[in-house]
């Protein structure tokens, strides 16, 4: 459904809420996949706070919609969205990737209640949504199944056996996510090998793709409004490619491939704070010189 001018700003609160307290978690921990959590952040909060059928009081009800985090190392992120919405304690926060916790850097679905897929073992995660969907009809269900990538992760063969699968199967409860950050571990995602034209190789592998920007709510509801109409048309299955930046509001961090891990320490817990601050304040205004949201 549209997107309103309060849902936009109530998104915004939230987006900025998960990043400062991923950053804190990131810090408590010493270090994480920080980096990829920020640019990732605002697509994971639409799905959980406007889109997802999910009951954190019952997190294995059969009908619940599904979310695979594809490119797992960023679990820090999920983890923070995991204890703000009661599947977890957010005092387990504290503990993340540290001895004997049950929040390890890549989220453990037999450990962590509300992960629905252990994953982190790159280019897994599409084929574990395909299974889903395709149960999800064999059971008479009509849950949806939402993958988040990473883009250095489509590096991953196996992720293009899944694609050419998913429109095979006509499985169009199934959303393919790609965080399009174009940065991985070891540098550009362009210099390590050569993604681009990228929209393009999803389309040819039946999908539509669209190409949205992961850093604008009234886009990317839009872009999850048309997938739940797809499902109830029976049409093409969508992937959606979303255009982020690494590190998204911490200006030393911002695209930089550095970040696809690093420490935090006092200095940089303090600069990266303000800078989100300053980047929350930029995004309200946004809103307040906005007509409205994609109404």
């Amino acid at each position: 459904m549209p997107l309103s001018k309060q849902e936009w700003a109530d998104l915004e609160k939230k987006a900025h809420e998960m990043r400062l307290l991923t950053l804190q978690t990131t810090y408590d921990a010493g270090s994480a996949h920080i980096g990829g959590a920020m640019s990732a952040m605002d697509i994971m909060v639409a799905l959980y706070y406007k889109y997802m059928n999910i009951d954190p009081k019952n997190p294995n009800k059969e009908d619940r919609d599904r979310f695979i985090l594809s490119k797992g190392h960023t679990g820090v992120g999920l983890c923070s969205i995991l204890a703000d919405k009661g599947y977890i304690q957010k005092e387990q926060l504290k503990t993340f990737n540290l001895t004997g916790s049950k929040l390890g850097i890549h989220l453990d679905s037999n450990k962590v209640s509300g992960v629905d897929a252990s994953t982190g073992s790159l280019g897994h995660g599409l084929s574990i949504a395909l299974g889903l969907g395709v149960g999800a009809r064999l059971r008479g269900m009509d849950y949806m199944t939402y993958c988040l990538m990473g883009d250095g992760e489509c590096d991953e063969g196996s992720i293009w056996e899944a694609a050419m699968a998913i429109p095979h199967f006509k499985a169009n409860n199934v959303v393919a996510m790609v965080d399009r950050n174009k940065c991985m571990i070891d540098g550009r995602t362009e210099n390590v090998m050569t993604l681009e034209p990228f929209a393009d190789k999803w389309t040819a592998f039946g999908f539509e793709t669209l190409v949205v920007n992961g850093h604008y709510f009234p886009d990317i509801c839009k872009a999850l409004d048309l997938c739940l109409e797809r499902r109830a048309t029976d049409g093409k299955p969508i992937a959606i490619v979303f255009d982020t930046i690494k590190g998204c509001g911490i200006k030393f961090m911002a695209d930089n491939y550095k970040w696809h891990y690093g420490a935090i320490d006092d200095q940089k817990y303090a600069e990266a704070k303000a800078d989100l601050e300053e980047y929350y304040a930029q995004r309200v205004a946004a809103i307040n010189a906005s007509e409205g949201g994609n109404e």
